[in-house]
């Protein structure tokens, strides 16, 4: 430690009830003693303020000590003041951001996820609040953490305990421009794009059936899909407009992607369903890029086949790797969503693989998962906060903030 961290130093906390000028009127009355300012923090947790500074003033600790409990007495409000040496100890390497969502989240999940931390000898540098609704959203910045080996035991916590916790790096590899790349059906949207247009075939139930079968792993997402397909023959092109009317996003998937653009991500869209359907999505939100199959279309009639090389999960990986390169971004600075096993690969593959409320294979291999019904919530895995999403839609005009729900 160099010698200047030998110094006396003064740890200063005042508690109490908030309000403008807490501040200033500390450091206005400590000005006469000039204190040099290492470290200061400020939380407020409903109306109750905590205010730390820690100062260098060799020689004048006795004076400031006086000065901070006269700053005290006249805010109405309780100060410590802690002797020591030197700065902070310098935080330790394998520093993570542990993300715990619930609805509702509990003291017990808190304690399960604090334990899980301080088993591994890591260390909770702080904590604070990303949202409040529709789901409480909590963040732990952790330091001295072997990520690989937390990740794991937190999965069994969420398992467990029914709430979702993400554990990804911090620091620098947080931030940045990143590649998200999403799932439509049942993640963008809260449809089957084939089951709806199955149904004006008359043959939904059995294409849905085939359709689970194939998101759980169960059959070659390939040959499911030429069998499902073949279903649709002899159905009018018109249908496939009747069906983009119809499809319905998922909760939070337009504050997904206007949030994501704000901050110059790209957006991406890859799809077992269909571009006819999904190309139109993608344009009216403002997506960047767009993968599906093609369907064959003779005489205005659906031919029950697809065209070229369908979209299976090792095409998905595969263009979410072209995606990032057309981008010049490398694969640990992509984020993958997805709800079945043909999102596997792509998910697999991103720096940042997320499960939405997904089948079990996929949650099992997945970095993390959201089992909440709002795609917004990715946003929380980023360090976004709910309130950093509201400020910039009041500032967008003509945009308005979704009620509280």
């Amino acid at each position: 430690m160099p010698p200047e961290d030998q110094t006396e130093t003064l740890l200063l906390t005042l508690t109490g009830a908030d309000r403008p000028g807490v501040t200033r009127t500390l450091f206005d009355t400590l000005a006469t003693v000039h204190p040099v300012v290492l470290d200061v923090e400020q939380t407020v947790t409903r109306g109750h303020l905590t205010l730390s500074a820690l100062l260098e003033v060799t020689g004048r600790e006795a004076e400031v000590s006086a000065l901070v409990q006269r700053a005290a007495y006249g805010l109405g409000m309780t100060a410590t003041v802690t002797r020591g040496r030197g700065d902070n100890e310098p935080r330790r390497r394998g520093r993570v951001a542990i993300t715990l969502l619930g609805h509702p989240l509990t003291g017990r999940h808190l304690s399960a996820v604090s334990g899980v931390i301080a088993g591994h000898g890591a260390n909770i540098d702080r904590i604070r609040r990303l949202s409040r609704y529709p789901v409480t959203t909590i963040e732990f910045d952790v330091s001295g953490a072997d990520l690989d080996v937390l990740r794991r035991d937190l999965a069994l916590v969420a398992a467990a305990e029914g709430v979702d916790i993400a554990s990804s790096p911090a620091g620098l590899a947080r931030r940045g421009r990143r590649l998200v790349v999403m799932d439509v059906d049942s993640t963008l949207i809260q449809d089957e794009v084939i089951e709806l247009l199955a149904a004006h075939a008359g043959r939904e139930a059995e294409v849905a059936a085939v359709t689970e079968q194939a998101m759980r792993g169960e059959l070659d997402f390939s040959a499911s899909l030429h069998a499902r397909v073949a279903a649709l023959e002899g159905l009018d092109e018109s249908v496939l407009g009747r069906v983009r009317d119809a499809v319905q996003l998922t909760p939070g998937a337009r504050t997904l992607v206007r949030t994501l653009k704000r901050l110059g991500f790209t957006v991406a869209v890859v799809s077992g369903g269909f571009i006819e359907v999904v190309q139109p999505l993608a344009d009216e939100l403002g997506i960047d890029h767009a993968r599906a199959n093609t369907l064959e279309i003779v005489d205005g009639k659906l031919t029950g086949r697809v065209l070229g090389e369908v979209v299976d999960r090792a095409g998905k990986a595969a263009a979410l790797r072209e995606f990032a390169a057309d981008e010049g971004l490398p694969l640990a600075r992509t984020v993958a969503i997805g709800d079945g096993a043909n999102d596997l690969d792509m998910i697999e593959a991103a720096g940042l693989g997320i499960a939405f409320n997904a089948k079990p294979v996929v949650r099992a291999l997945a970095d993390t998962a959201v089992n909440v019904p709002y795609l917004d919530a990715v946003l929380y895995l980023l360090g976004i906060t709910r309130e950093e999403v509201e400020e910039a839609d009041l500032l967008d005009e003509g945009t308005t903030v979704p009620p509280r729900v």
